[in-house]
């Protein structure tokens, strides 16, 4: 047997090729653990061809992607670091508003992760494949070069397009929900204030002047100690929550310069040197985006603004009680959230400042306690708000944070029961296509056969983006079409409801009504299933159903067919990754809104321009559409 020494020699003999495929066997946290041992092993452990093993099994790129996402980090410890932060984040996202859909896809971009909000949109002439889908940025999550990430909210205000930088939380690996949320950090020393334009100080003289209005809060309530909890942002009442996203946002937004206007992903491969040209671009952009993101300058300089008040703790808490009242119209109407309309109030940028520092510093407004409980219920404790005071502490800074997080969450036909008053996005579960589940997965089509091809009375097809998973009920195996997604002008079928049902273990008699498709040639049929589809029922919320049957056929589409009405929905499988870098990027919406658009809605809030893609013929990025 070979003592030690000779096994550890043996070891380190090894080529790094050889070992790199050793590693398959390893995790990134045993080869940590591994490089502790000694330092010829820690040097073992530093082989890049290592570490580029350890990022092909994160399985987020192919290898020839690392290799181009390699020259924006120092290492590829570095980018498997950033790959494992943020490999949970990649998938669809959803929110219950607006009713005709709210997608968002998180998808691989450059040395980053990039949400893709689907606009709800008629499919031209084209098709889905070939024809350009709409989408709009919502936020992006850069890697650092040292694999630590920055977090870069989109959105638009009076015509502009701005960044929002914020920070990540370390992303759970079993999230699914999403949350924008104002992070509270203490400052170990004053003198070194981080000088990054993600941060605005709390200053001590700011609470203490809250503070005097709340005579029954003594100053060992105002200040938490160091082994009390911090409060989290949830504890809030909502329009505390809203209006600390609000103003926050007003003051770290950024205007996009016109190089970070480029593209947030390369093309596709097919086009090799459009995609080099990508990539150029890519790594221009991100350097000044990191460069942005360090360099902000980001605390408030009140020296620096004659305008406004040397010290805010000088306003006079009448003054403080007079500005919440007057701006509560304004940080309280729909119009804040969906940011479709401005106010009608012209103000400087110091007076508008000053009123938001005031409505910020005053006392949590009456209408916190009659904030709406969420859809799922919630405990006691959840009720019982937390003042804005109890939230901030003196000599914090506060900043906007990604905050991707586990909760349970009871669901109905594979859709999530979300809360009606958080500013999330919720994961959809994607299901792996198997052997008994061949169905599962993203589908996407339009009403009429054949299909995909406009009529000459309906040039413009809706688009649905439908999710198929399967549920076992009563001892039988059930196909679940989930609607997340319908390109109507004015929505039809709520949102997250069952387009249709069918038992795959009961076949269906019914004969295909046609015997073509779209390039006449024969339709061959592989199976066809009995089940029912949406129908007209009790109110919009309470659909009901009548039979049909969902038809497989040869070439993978499926066609879902109401026995009734012959009205018939055809779909195919996607590619939502290869269909955003063919697509069009339209405008984003106000910032908050942008992330989570919580206002009831039937209409399309998210196209500001035609809602036919063909019509379209601005360039593939940096669509200044107004």
């Amino acid at each position: 047997m070979l003592s030690e020494p000779c096994g550890l020699s043996l070891l380190l003999a090894l080529p790094d090729d050889v070992f790199a495929i050793v590693s398959w066997s390893l995790s990134p946290r045993d080869l940590c653990n591994l490089s502790l041992c000694c330092q010829s092993l820690c040097a073992l452990v530093a082989s890049e061809k290592l570490w580029l093993t350890q990022c092909e099994m994160v399985g987020i790129l192919p290898h020839r992607d690392l290799i181009e996402w390699r020259k924006g980090v120092s290492s590829y410890r570095a980018l498997c670091r950033f790959l494992i932060g943020v490999q949970p984040l990649i998938g669809i996202w959803v929110h219950q508003n607006p009713e005709l859909g709210n997608v968002v896809y998180v998808m691989p971009g450059f040395v980053s992760v990039v949400g893709c909000r689907i606009i709800p949109q008629e499919l031209g002439p084209l098709g889905i494949e070939d024809g350009p889908i709409l989408w709009a940025p919502v936020f992006e999550v850069l890697g650092n070069s040292d694999g630590s990430a920055a977090f870069f909210l989109h959105g638009r205000e009076r015509g502009c397009d701005f960044f929002y930088p914020g920070s990540v939380k370390p992303v759970e690996r079993t999230c699914n929900v999403l949350l924008l949320e104002v992070e509270t950090r203490r400052q170990e020393n004053e003198g070194k204030l981080l000088h990054s334009k993600s941060y605005v100080h709390v200053s001590d003289k700011d609470l203490r002047k809250v503070c005097r209005s709340n005579s029954g809060i003594s100053m060992s309530q105002m200040v938490l100690g160091q082994n009390e909890v911090k409060v989290p942002f949830s504890r809030m009442a909502f329009s505390d929550r809203r209006k600390l996203l609000h103003i926050l946002t007003t003051q770290i937004r950024q205007k996009i310069p016109d190089l970070a206007n480029g593209p947030l992903f390369p093309r596709l491969r097919d086009d090799e040197e459009n995609f080099q040209k990508d990539l150029v671009l890519l790594l221009e952009r991100r350097s000044l985006l990191m460069q942005m993101y360090k360099l902000g300058g980001f605390r408030i300089d009140w020296k620096a603004s004659p305008e406004l008040p040397t010290d805010p703790t000088q306003l006079e808490l009448s003054l403080i009680r007079k500005s919440l009242d007057h701006s509560s119209d304004f940080c309280n109407s729909p119009s804040d959230d969906d940011g479709h309309t401005e106010s009608t109030k012209k103000k400087s940028l110091s007076g508008y400042f000053r009123d938001s520092l005031k409505n910020f510093l005053g006392k949590s407004s009456s209408i916190n306690g009659s904030d709406a409980s969420p859809k799922n219920g919630s405990s006691s404790s959840e009720n019982k708000h937390a003042q804005l005071h109890e939230f901030l502490r003196p000599g914090d800074t506060i900043r906007l944070t990604l905050h991707a997080s586990t909760v349970k969450l009871s669901s109905y036909r594979a859709w999530p029961n979300m809360h009606d008053s958080r500013f999330a996005l919720y994961k959809l579960p994607m299901r792996v296509p198997t052997v008994d589940h061949e169905y599962a997965g993203l589908w996407g089509g339009t009403f009429g056969w054949p299909p995909g091809r406009p009529s000459k009375d309906k040039p413009g097809k809706a688009l649905f983006f439908l999710l198929l998973s399967y549920e076992e009920s009563q001892g039988q195996r059930n196909l679940i079409a989930t609607k997340i997604l319908e390109g109507t002008h004015y929505v039809l079928h709520p949102n997250g409801s069952a387009m249709f049902i069918v038992n795959t273990d009961e076949p269906s008699l019914d004969p295909f009504p046609w015997e073509t498709d779209a390039d006449s040639l024969p339709v061959n049929v592989k199976h066809a299933f009995m089940g029912e589809g949406i129908a007209n029922g009790y109110g919009f919320r309470y659909p009901g159903s009548k039979p049909g049957s969902l038809f497989v056929f040869q070439n993978g589409l499926l066609a879902f067919i109401w026995k009734e009405s012959k009205a018939i929905l055809t779909l195919q499988r996607l590619n939502l990754q290869e269909l955003l870098k063919k697509g069009e990027r339209v405008p984003a919406l106000s910032p908050i809104a942008n992330f989570s658009y919580l206002t009831k809605s039937y209409s399309n809030v998210f196209a500001g321009v035609s809602n036919n893609s063909t019509c379209l013929s601005s360039p593939r990025f940096g669509l200044p559409l107004r």
